[in-house]
């Protein structure tokens, strides 16, 4: 089969990958990374001691929502590493962003999850990160020690609820003192990361920032038909 653009399904030619070179082009890109504090590191102000956090591009649903299913739903998660990879070169090349930084930490799925969707999307993420970066990926470090409920259609208070104490802590001793870089997906409330980064900021003196391939626009956008994902985000499926 013929290799695809992710946003438009044109045909790619040899030198693309994911996306072509125009849906390259027109990605929202957020360019936090240009930012002294990026709106999503002041998300987690007062929440935990959060360095610094990026992402790489708005998540507008119409133009960028097929990314994120094929990244995360459809089977396609390297297409993640490579844009992660992608990313990461940029934040190298015209930040500082990466200084400091001892470890890379995938956010976890739970391992229910985890066996129904064969791959966990934020670790292919995560390795993209690490392929340009040379910063290790440290798994087993936490773990998701509840398959918490669906976040579709809760509300902010909500989703922090849903979230709270589904992570455990199991090598504080392997990360203390540690610059840890947190990865996911996509952030919308921020609910998730928040309770992953509070766990492991258990440990002592550890620093933590974030770092995200989407971060989630505030529009309504209705979900793709025939489509069955795990949950939603302001009616696009996206995000545990």
């Amino acid at each position: 089969m013929p290799r695809r653009c992710l946003v438009c399904g044109e045909r790619l030619s040899m030198q693309e990958n994911s996306l072509c070179t125009v849906c390259r082009m027109h990605l929202p890109l957020t360019e936090y990374h240009r930012l002294e504090h990026s709106p999503l590191e002041k998300r987690f102000w007062g929440l935990f001691p959060v360095e610094r956090a990026t992402a790489m591009f708005h998540h507008d649903g119409e133009r960028t929502r097929h990314i994120i299913y094929n990244i995360k739903y459809w089977g396609n998660p390297k297409a993640g590493t490579y844009l992660a990879a992608m990313y990461a070169k940029e934040l190298k090349e015209n930040s500082p962003f990466f200084e400091g930084i001892d470890a890379i930490i995938p956010i976890p799925l739970h391992w229910r999850r985890q066996l129904k969707r064969h791959y966990n999307q934020s670790h292919f993420i995560a390795q993209g990160i690490s392929q340009e970066t040379g910063i290790p990926v440290w798994k087993q470090v936490v773990k998701r020690a509840k398959n918490n409920p669906s976040q579709v259609h809760k509300k902010g208070l909500e989703r922090k609820e849903n979230v709270k104490g589904i992570f455990r802590l199991l090598q504080p001793e392997r990360i203390a003192g540690k610059h840890i870089l947190l990865v996911d997906d996509v952030v919308t409330t921020g609910a998730t990361l928040t309770s992953c980064a509070q766990e492991l900021a258990k440990a002592p003196n550890v620093r933590i920032s974030i770092l995200t391939l989407a971060v989630a626009a505030q529009t309504a956008i209705p979900a793709l038909q025939n489509d069955t994902p795990e949950n939603s985000v302001f009616g696009v499926p996206l995000l545990e």
